[in-house]
Parts: C-alpha cells; structure tokens; sequence
C-alpha cells in the first residue's frame, strides 16, 4: 500500500498574481466606496433627500463589509502553517458569509425605509438627485467593471454589493430625469423595492452556496461521479472508494481517494497512476491531493471508519 499527498504547489503557484490583483481590486472598490459615502450623506443633507441618505447608510455598510473582506482576502493569502495546514483560504469563504448576511441586512433596511415612502411619498430635490446619481453611476459602475473578472466567492458576493448599489444609482437616475419633468416622487420607493428584492433574492442564492461549501459539500462545478468514472478508466486502476471532493474557498478544491489497482502494478505503473491523478486533478482546479494505492485484495485502512 502506498500513499501520495501532494499539495498542488504548481497550482497555487498559476494562482498567485490573480489574488494579488483580487485583493488590490477589493482595496480600489472599499476605498472608493467609502469616499462616496461621504458624499452621499452630504449631497442627501443638501437635495433633502431621504432616500440618498438611506442609501448613504447601505453604502456605509457596503463600506464595512469590503474594508472587512479586503483584510480577509489579505489573510487569506498567507501560506500554510503548523495550525492551519490547508492554509487560509477558507477565511475568504468567511468574509463570503459574513459579507452575505451584510448585504441581506442591507436589503432589508432599504425596504423597511421604502415601504413608508410608499404610502407617503415626499418630495425632493430632483437636479440635485440627478447630479448625485451621475456620480453613483460612474464610481459604482467602475468599481464593478474592477472586479467582474474575480472567481472567488468572497469577490464574487462583493460584485453584488456593488451591482445593488449601481442598480440604485440608476433607480435614482432614472426617477431625478423623470420628476425633473413631472413631479412623481412615489417612483423612487417602487423602484428601491424592486431592484432590492431582485439583488436579495441572488444574494440569498449565495448565501446557499456558501454556507454547502462550508458544510464541505461537493463544489457545484465538480460531479462525484464523473471524478470517480475518470479515477477508474485510468488503466491499472481496478476501482476507486472514500473519493472526497470538497473546497477551500470556492475556487480552490480537494480531492481525496483510495485507488484499488491489480495485482501486478509495479512500481513503474503506480507512478504513471499517480501522474493521471495529478493531470485530473490540475484539470478539475485541485490544489490538494491525496492518493491512497491499495493491492487487489488488501483490507483498506477505512473499512472500519463508516
């Protein structure tokens, strides 16, 4: 019986500059962000406006939420130690959760002050709305453009903080043209409504997400047994068992297997089995491996452990 781990150095290594640049995209959407919201709650002060100061508070939490993922997704770059031998990655699927629960509270505080403004509508500053809404538009649609290309989960939730908020941007654009030319203010609570039950009810899609990855089920992108039916067409390979897949943060997964091999395996053929494995495994987006090679007929070393 012989056993392979491997740690996908080369892997983690392909992935280096992305997360530098993840993380550095996460540092231009916080500061951005929380340099607007300043702005906001002093445009919302000077146009009157209820609605660009409610939206001032969601972008201040927005603001918390990035500053806190920024320094999780920094953490999450450390390299393995003796307590966490995996690494760190998962205090980015953290940062994911917690981020989520923001954005839900958030979305809930947005219809919470929309609703009354729906049964009493106030009237506001309509140019000044608008130019405000320029401005949310432009720093907002950036920020997102920054960070469309990221694939962790944590960035990933953070692009919805940030399409939410431009989506209420154009809300408020859209309604300061309108109420320019015809008073009618009831337009920004339906439109608040609408856009946050729309971002919530993605958000709670990843809520979803995040918390099966954290319960280390299967990555939605992987199949089980399509691992498992690749595992066993690689020749000498008789059957395979106890195959684990499970994520670190989204993007970066594990796969743990027993292989039955014959008999006859030599030394020579267990390393070109082992070589297969490696392939699938930089295929499917492991960075860590273990491979236990059972002989036809020895007693596996888990049979007693389910």
């Amino acid at each position: 019986m012989t056993r392979d781990d491997t740690h996908g150095k080369h892997t983690d290594n392909g992935h280096g500059h992305h997360h530098h640049h993840g993380g550095s995209n996460i540092a231009l959407a916080f500061w951005l962000n929380l340099s607007f919201t300043m702005i906001e709650f002093i445009g919302g002060w000077l146009t009157n406006s209820l609605a660009i100061i409610s939206d001032a508070l969601h972008d201040l939490g927005d603001s918390v939420a990035l500053g806190m993922a920024w320094k999780l997704e920094h953490y999450a770059g450390k390299v393995a130690n003796e307590r966490y031998s995996y690494g760190h990655r998962r205090f980015s699927l953290l940062g994911a959760l917690i981020n989520t629960v923001i954005l839900i509270a958030g979305g809930l505080f947005i219809l919470s002050e929309a609703v009354p403004r729906l049964l009493s509508p106030e009237p506001v500053h309509a140019t000044g709305m608008l130019a405000l809404a320029v401005l949310g538009v432009a720093v907002n649609g950036f920020a997102a453009f920054r960070m469309r290309h990221e694939r962790t989960l944590n960035a990933k939730v953070l692009a919805w903080h940030l399409y939410e908020d431009l989506l209420g941007w154009l809300a408020v654009l859209i309604v300061s043209i309108v109420m320019i030319f015809k008073p009618m203010p009831i337009l920004d609570p339906i439109l608040s409504v609408l856009i946050t039950l729309y971002v919530s009810w993605n958000v709670v899609k990843n809520l979803r997400r995040t918390l099966a990855l954290f319960l280390q089920a299967v990555p939605e992108d992987l199949s089980l047994p399509a691992v498992e039916h690749a595992l066993c067409a690689i020749p000498n390979v008789l059957s395979c068992h106890h195959t684990h897949l499970w994520s670190l943060d989204g993007e970066r997964h594990v796969l743990t297997t027993h292989l039955m091999v014959s008999d006859s395996a030599d030394a020579t053929a267990i390393g070109a089995i082992k070589q297969a494995v490696h392939a699938l495994a930089h295929q499917h987006g492991f960075v860590h491996t273990t491979i236990e090679i059972e002989q036809a007929g020895a007693n596996c070393s888990m049979a007693h452990r389910h």
